[in-house]
């Protein structure tokens, strides 16, 4: 540090020509940090922080807030079931919180049937979550139907995204 100091007051000198009417500042560094900053972990990292019983929360500690359904279907499959369970453990260690538990269905069919599949579907994530232990009065089931696409498009790959369960935090 000692040679930083000398150098800038060097540079300082050189730079107003060393003339001796003319004074000179004298530039000191900051003291050194007790502790150093956090880094990032990414460039998309800006530090945030979960809030207990949030939305964010949710997502990590349970991975994703989001199940996925095969076509016509509502029942939930293997990796769903790790999914729900790790999300009903999230809610049994946030007593007060309250989810929606919403359904969805992809463009293809009525809008009656797909908002049907869509209750299916959340009935059933409801049903898995209760008999993990959760009380069923702290889920809410609502159906979107096709009503609320994640993905646009008339392909397999955004149907496959459309088909799901999202389980909302509720205040």
């Amino acid at each position: 540090m000692r040679k930083t100091l000398s150098l800038t007051l060097v540079a300082a000198l050189l730079a107003t020509g060393a003339c001796a009417r003319k004074q000179v500042a004298v530039v000191t560094a900051p003291p050194p940090a007790t502790q150093a900053p956090p880094k990032a972990t990414n460039e998309d990292d800006v530090g945030l922080v979960e809030l207990p019983g949030s939305q964010a929360d949710l997502i990590a500690k349970a991975g994703t807030d989001t199940i996925h359904f095969a076509t016509d279907k509502s029942d939930v499959d293997v990796p769903s079931r790790m999914i729900l369970t790790a999300q009903a453990k999230w809610m049994m260690a946030n007593p007060t919180v309250r989810a929606s538990i919403e359904g969805h269905a992809d463009e293809r069919g009525t809008r009656e049937y797909n908002m049907a599949l869509g209750e299916r579907r959340a009935n059933a994530a409801k049903d898995f979550l209760v008999a993990q232990g959760v009380p069923s009065a702290r889920l809410l089931v609502t159906s979107w139907g096709k009503e609320k696409p994640l993905a646009v498009g008339s392909d397999e790959t955004a149907w496959a995204q459309n088909r799901r369960e999202v389980t909302v935090v509720v205040k």
